[in-house]
């Protein structure tokens, strides 16, 4: 029986999709959030992947590449669900979805997973773009939505300009996001870091420094962060670390990373 995954923030849809998947002789496994989507994806092997573009903290993007990076080989199709994913046609590709799903009226949608599963069943490769896109005719997405989807773009890309490596850790001490430079500097690849427990990123040696940083600016409200620095593959790293707060609540850590050059060690 084949497996699929379904990874959506939203438990009616996660039901819907599910039943509609299940009739087909599908065995379903559910996620309800990216990071549940990780885990699952490295726990359990599937021949298909649908995946929600919007999602907190790991959305549907940074799923779908790190699925691509991890599973190069797997070769299962991914299906990208999203609301607005067709005023964004120019970067289609750059999503590295096989397929995509507009959300609509539950029984058209029905109609286009049914018609996408034939098309996979049959083995039949999609050669144009437009036989990738399954929408309805009437379909309409919200200005909010398209607005927040330009405000993510916006930030991640401040997020990849600003010239040092950067890390978000969420609560639990695993990393929901990261940057190249990160990526550079700590010489991993992206499915090495992405869902990772933070300590385990960095070099054993280095790891204490890390965590007592992480702590002193949990315990001490005051301290906006916390610098040191560590040796990574004979670099000098600077490390500050600080609180991610949100709606003035605490959501977990940032890491900002900085290389200061080649490290001598003393004769």
């Amino acid at each position: 029986m084949n497996k699929v995954l379904v990874v959506d923030n939203d438990t009616f849809f996660v039901e819907f999709l599910s039943e509609v998947l299940e009739s087909r002789g599908f065995h379903v496994l559910k996620a309800y959030d990216g990071k549940e989507g990780i885990s699952m994806l490295e726990q359990e092997n599937v021949d298909l992947l649908f995946v929600d573009m919007i999602m907190p903290k790991i959305d549907g993007k940074q799923l779908i590449r790190f699925a691509r990076s991890k599973f190069p080989d797997a070769g299962f199709p991914i299906v990208a669900l999203s609301g607005v994913i067709f005023e964004q046609l120019d970067s289609l590709e750059e999503i590295g979805a096989d397929y995509f799903i507009a959300k609509g009226p539950i029984e058209k949608m029905a109609k286009h997973i049914e018609s996408l599963l034939d098309r996979i069943e049959h083995q039949q490769t999609p050669t144009r773009v437009d036989e990738k896109i399954f929408q309805s005719e009437n379909h309409i997405s919200t200005q909010i939505t398209s607005e927040l989807l330009q405000t993510v773009k916006f930030h991640r890309a401040i997020t990849e300009s600003i010239g040092i490596g950067v890390l978000v850790v969420d609560r639990d001490a695993k990393i929901i996001a990261t940057n190249s430079q990160a990526l550079d500097i700590l010489n991993l690849s992206y499915e090495e870091v992405l869902n990772h427990q933070m300590i385990s990123v960095f070099p054993k040696e280095e790891r204490a420094n890390l965590i007592g940083a992480f702590k002193r600016v949990l315990l001490k409200p005051d301290l906006k962060k916390n610098s040191f620095n560590v040796i990574i593959d004979s670099q000098k790293i600077r490390v500050i670390v600080s609180l991610l707060r949100i709606d003035d609540k605490i959501a977990g850590w940032i890491i900002a990373m900085e290389g200061m050059g080649k490290w001598v060690e003393q004769a």
